[in-house]
């Protein structure tokens, strides 16, 4: 039986808008074995660190281009105090992480190991700072901390702290969501919170901030209406209010209950069609959210961030339930690589995406054994790995006339098929997911505008939906050469195994 057929149109000399970097952002939070374990394992480590940073980690990461980090919360970061966790590390105070395990913090991972970090990974930080508990004046004097030249009370703090020169940080968020866990505020109440702090996080010398405020939760777009209310009035075209310059979204794929999540390893067709459905509903969202932002803002000058997406699933049996430690199957990379997809369409509004989280928690990266001190790379980050090429390319528009191949999911309609590309440097990158759990497909590329050479291709698809890598397998799920890839008259013809992800990339000649 020969496979379906699907015809996709792309012409690869019409360039859309470009396709940030920052969409391959990260995330790292005080919470579980992220930053304890993960990142950070301290100067006294058996295993190579730097300053007690993780160096088999920082090169992991270092493969995927990683833009940019942010830190240090998520939830956290609203009873963060950052004067906490700078100092002789055996002088800072300890607390209790109140949100995530009930476990003391004891600050030894702090601003500088932060920036340490960054500097190691080439990534630029991400700060979210403390609205919930915290006061102006805290995160003023943190900004003027890491960011000012000069003399002033911060800067010979931080000189006091052994660092003379600045650092440049551009992102700041100004609080974690404030409708929840970041105060229990109101949409109004926070509107006028982020006009203060907003005011009071100031530009020194030529680090020009990039304040970001806490925005909606999945489809709540009166939040983000009341926040562009903010900045300026329906329909104006005029420059927006400069209080923020982003709102961010917070979208998990959780095709369970809150209570029952699922299980990220034993789980069923029926259960994966179902986080599919999930996961393309970023799409819904995304849109919602730039029609309510194009409103106010048809000159987009004010962006989307996604600053919390990926997979949620139950804990690990035995582990400990506020640690979030979850495996990371094929599943878990279709996911990804679905959202991608969506992402790059979104390009002219979105200008920044931070998976949940880097490691250890939630849709990660990299996990370490706590035992043996093994690193896994997850089927996730191959995908991120095989995406790289996306990074500040030029987005093409991917046409499909004939519609693609879809499954009815109880009331819902799951296309099967996801496709977009790029083009930077004179070469096309596309990607593609066949979600069909059991049926293969075979993608029709009619490349217009320009033929292509050198062509190259990668799969990452595995027997089952759930397999996953391990210490003792850990290249389960793992990227290789793709070879059923066939030059037409008119382009390429990919075939797509079921569940697989694959990347076609390809010199324009």
């Amino acid at each position: 039986m020969s496979n379906a057929v699907v015809p996709a149109i792309i012409n690869v000399d019409v360039e859309g808008p470009v396709i940030s970097r920052h969409l391959y952002g990260h995330f790292a939070e005080h919470l579980g074995r992220c930053i304890y374990g993960g990142f950070y394992v301290g100067e006294d480590s058996d295993l190579p660190n730097a300053g007690g940073i993780r160096l088999d980690v920082v090169d992991a990461l270092r493969a995927l281009n990683i833009p940019n980090l942010r830190w240090p919360g998520g939830c956290f970061a609203d009873e963060y105090h950052w004067m906490d966790g700078i100092g002789p590390k055996d002088q800072r105070p300890s607390m209790v992480n109140t949100h995530w395990g009930n476990v003391e913090e004891n600050n030894h991972f702090g601003t500088h190991e932060f920036m340490a970090l960054c500097e190691l990974l080439g990534a630029e930080p991400y700060i979210s700072g403390n609205v919930g508990s915290g006061t102006v004046k805290e995160m003023s004097d943190w900004v003027e901390y890491l960011t000012r030249e000069g003399d002033s009370p911060m800067v010979r703090l931080r000189k006091a702290n052994g660092r003379d020169k600045p650092w440049r940080v551009r992102f700041w968020g100004l609080g974690n969501e404030t409708w929840g866990c970041g105060g229990n505020m109101t949409a109004q109440h926070y509107a006028d919170e982020a006009r203060r702090y907003g005011t009071y996080c100031r530009d020194h010398g030529d680090n020009k901030l990039y304040r970001i405020a806490a925005g909606a939760n999945t489809d709540d777009y009166a939040w983000t209406e009341t926040l562009m209310k903010t900045l300026g009035s329906l329909g104006c075209a005029y420059r927006p209010q400069p209080f923020y310059q982003a709102l961010s979204l917070h979208y998990y794929t959780v095709p369970g209950t809150w209570q029952d999540k699922g299980d990220a390893t034993v789980f069923d067709t029926g259960d994966y069609y179902a986080t599919m459905v999930q996961a393309a509903r970023i799409d819904e969202l995304l849109t919602g959210h730039s029609n309510v932002m194009d409103c106010y803002d048809p000159g987009k000058k004010v962006g989307l961030v996604l600053d919390e997406w990926g997979t949620w699933w139950n804990v690990e049996p035995g582990t400990n339930p506020g640690f979030l430690y979850q495996q990371n199957t094929l599943r878990d990379a279709l996911v990804a690589g679905l959202h991608f997809d969506v992402f790059h369409r979104h390009a002219d509004r979105l200008v920044m995406a931070n998976i949940a989280q880097t490691v250890n928690v939630l849709q990660a990266m990299i996990l370490t054994d706590p035992d043996c001190g093994a690193l896994v790379l997850t089927p996730t980050y191959h995908v991120f790995e095989m995406n790289k090429g996306h990074q500040d390319a030029a987005s093409l528009r991917v046409d499909v006339p004939s519609g693609v191949p879809a499954r009815e999911v109880g009331p819902a309609r799951l296309e099967t098929v996801s496709v977009s590309a790029s083009r930077k440097d004179g070469r096309v990158l596309v990607s593609m997911s066949n979600l069909d759990a059991a049926e293969a497909v075979d993608v029709e590329l009619d490349l217009r505008g320009g033929t292509v050479a050198d062509v190259r291709s990668r799969i990452l698809t595995a027997e089952k939906l759930q397999a996953h890598n391990t210490p003792e397998t850990p290249g389960a799920v793992a990227p290789r050469p793709h070879e059923q890839v066939t030059a037409t008259a008119t382009g390429l013809r990919v075939h797509l195994p079921a569940h697989s992800f694959v990347t076609v990339e390809a010199r324009l000649a």
